[in-house]
């Protein structure tokens, strides 16, 4: 009888045993291994390019567009100046040479430090000393006016020759006056140029 018991309790505990060892490889089975995992790593953002910077076509474009120094206008030399103006009556500046005087001061001959000189001049009406004193008064006339718009007053020669050098006859061929020829006659010439030993000195300098 003891034997019969000793025998179902050895099998009683086999079969506990088989129980506990199914139970564990359920166990095993049910617990995922990393390898099986349902959770993914997450995606590998994607590396940005490298922004482009500007390409050297472009700037040669542009550089290309841009004028160079060497396109550039050069301004022009400045140039002497000589200028007649009229005086019919008298001394006084009419509108006619104002005007004359008002584009002059826009030269560049005006600008530079060159002498003006200006030359009064006469009709043959009268005698040499109120013909030389009536030149004078004219040139003087001129240069009171360019004085007073900013010229220089040292750079300014005045010269009286009265009659001595017409641009036109005084008298016609019969010994009668000719107006016209003295209504030209009645001015001042300015001249506005660099002084001679400046102009040689130049014209060395550029033949050497």
């Amino acid at each position: 009888m003891r034997t019969f018991f000793t025998l179902a309790a050895g099998t009683a505990l086999a079969l506990t045993l088989s129980a506990c060892e199914v139970r564990r490889e359920g166990t095993a089975a049910e617990t995922p291994t990393p390898a099986a995992s349902a959770i993914s790593e997450p995606a590998e953002a994607p590396t940005p390019a490298p922004a482009q910077s500007a390409s050297p076509a472009a700037s040669i474009i542009r550089d290309e567009a841009s004028p160079s120094p060497a396109a550039t206008e050069l301004e022009p030399a400045a140039e002497p100046v000589v200028l007649t103006l009229p005086f019919p009556d008298g001394s006084n500046i009419s509108a006619a040479a104002e005007r004359q005087l008002a584009a002059l001061l826009r030269t560049t001959a005006i600008a530079q430090d060159w002498p003006v000189i200006l030359s009064g001049h006469t009709d043959s009406g009268g005698n040499d000393q109120a013909n030389l004193r009536a030149s004078r008064a004219r040139a003087e006339a001129v240069a009171a006016w360019l004085v007073e718009r900013g010229v220089d007053d040292e750079r300014i020669e005045v010269i009286a020759f009265g009659e001595q050098n017409p641009i036109a006859p005084n008298a016609l061929p019969d010994g009668s006056a000719n107006e016209a020829g003295r209504r030209a006659n009645r001015r001042v010439d300015i001249r506005i140029a660099p002084p001679e030993g400046e102009t040689e000195n130049a014209e060395g300098d550029q033949d050497a």
